[in-house]
């Protein structure tokens, strides 16, 4: 677990299934993510239950639950390459939590838990550029942008535009207001 000055990023529990569906059922967050809304009850179980049995520590996708005083508020994808030396991002947070800083404090929690304590090398992330928030966000945490590949993703019945963000450990300065409290 690893936790922030308001916040929990653990892994997913069976309870957490319901407030899931809610959020990711709002066709504003589902915009520009791989699902599509609505997200069903039982579709919300199985991919918990999933959720839960992953292991953050080995290669490949791990979904951690944001929680806000034991409530889930959202969730944070991590990918970490067989190398265990990189790792690719996203994010969702459900629409009322959404501009009161939780999405950065915990994507800047987990950032500083993959840079000083699992030492990783770099962490990417993937943005649609019609997302100005998310593309902010990652500004805001030092990202810098990589690239622009136009209409490059066929995604939701029309070609969108990429924007690729990267951060080294390097660049990284975990000073920034997003005090940690353990794991």
């Amino acid at each position: 677990m690893i936790t922030t000055d308001r916040l929990e990023l653990r892994p997913f529990r069976p309870e957490d299934a319901e407030a899931f569906s809610a959020y990711r059922s709002v066709p504003e967050v589902a915009r520009f993510q791989s699902w599509t809304a609505p997200f069903g009850l039982d579709e919300a179980r199985t991919t918990v239950a999933r959720f839960a049995a992953g292991d953050p520590l080995q290669p490949g996708w791990f979904q951690y639950a944001i929680a806000l005083d034991g409530l889930l508020i959202g969730d944070i994808g991590l990918n970490t390459f067989d190398n265990l030396m990189q790792a690719d991002i996203g994010y969702t947070l459900a629409p009322e939590y959404q501009g009161k800083g939780y999405a950065t404090e915990a994507v800047g929690g987990l950032l500083d838990h993959l840079f000083t304590e699992r030492e990783l090398h770099r962490v990417s992330a993937e943005v649609d550029a019609r997302n100005v928030a998310s593309a902010r966000l990652l500004e805001r945490l030092g990202f810098q942008q990589e690239g622009f590949r136009p209409q490059n993703t066929w995604f939701k019945d029309e070609w969108t535009d990429d924007l690729l963000y990267g951060l080294l450990r390097s660049n990284f300065s975990s000073n920034r207001g997003l005090t940690r409290r353990g794991q």
